[in-house]
């Protein structure tokens, strides 16, 4: 697994994947605290499956 997500980008998917699954504990418990769960994960580990599969890589080049 290459990292294929930017610095900037995962702290965006971070605190996305944060406030998304804090809404589940405030509001409605609908799909979007495993979509914040996928954020949250995609942005710790840096590599995005989707990413891969389409072959988009966003980290700077070498």
């Amino acid at each position: 697994m290459t990292k294929n997500v930017r610095n900037a980008e995962r702290i965006i998917r971070i605190l996305v994947g944060i406030a998304l699954i804090a809404t589940v504990f405030v509001g409605p418990q609908w799909v979007w605290g495993w979509i914040g769960v996928v954020l949250l994960l995609t942005g710790l580990i840096g590599w995005c499956p989707p990413y891969q599969i389409l072959g988009i890589n966003t980290c700077a080049k070498k």
